[in-house]
This record gives structure tokens, C-alpha cells and sequence, in this order.
């Protein structure tokens, strides 16, 4: 499987929402593949990358559509109550 044609990026940001929006996604029932350079960094004994773009979710290329769609709603909603 090739990560370029068989998933596609949908999410990169802060590990926190990055986990949060993994589980949304899943409950949909929209599998994610999480990459999280700074853990992986960490793990390996260095520290590298920044908390603010560190984690990627990728969702298979048939789901991009959906799991964009709703990425964009969530995002949407979040931002109109932080505008309040």
C-alpha cells in the first residue's frame, strides 16, 4: 500500500485535537491512521517538531470526501464559539 495514492491527508495540528478528531472520525466509521512526529521523535530519543503541527491524520482516499466534510463542520463549529 502506498500512503500517497492509498490514504490521503486530512488533518494536521496539535496532538490534542488531532486525538479528539480521531475519535470523531472513527465514530463515524471513517478508519484514521494517526502520525504523531513528535511522539515518534520522542520515542526514538530526541525531540523533534512542534506541539502545534506534530500529529497527522490520514483516512483511506475512498473517505477523504466525508471525513474532510465533517473536519470542515467541526471546525466551523468550533470557531463560531470561540467567537462568543
Amino acid at each position: 500500500m502506498s500512503i500517497s495514492s492509498d490514504l490521503s491527508l486530512v488533518y494536521t495540528g496539535s496532538r490534542v485535537e488531532g486525538l479528539l478528531l480521531k475519535e470523531l472520525l472513527e465514530e463515524k466509521g471513517i478508519g484514521v491512521f494517526k502520525k504523531d512526529t513528535l511522539e515518534a521523535s520522542v520515542i526514538a530519543g530526541w525531540a523533534d517538531g512542534s506541539p502545534e503541527d506534530a500529529c497527522q491524520l490520514y483516512v483511506e482516499t475512498a473517505n477523504a470526501a466525508e471525513a474532510k466534510k465533517f473536519l470542515e463542520e467541526y471546525f466551523k463549529a468550533r470557531d463560531k464559539k470561540s467567537k462568543k
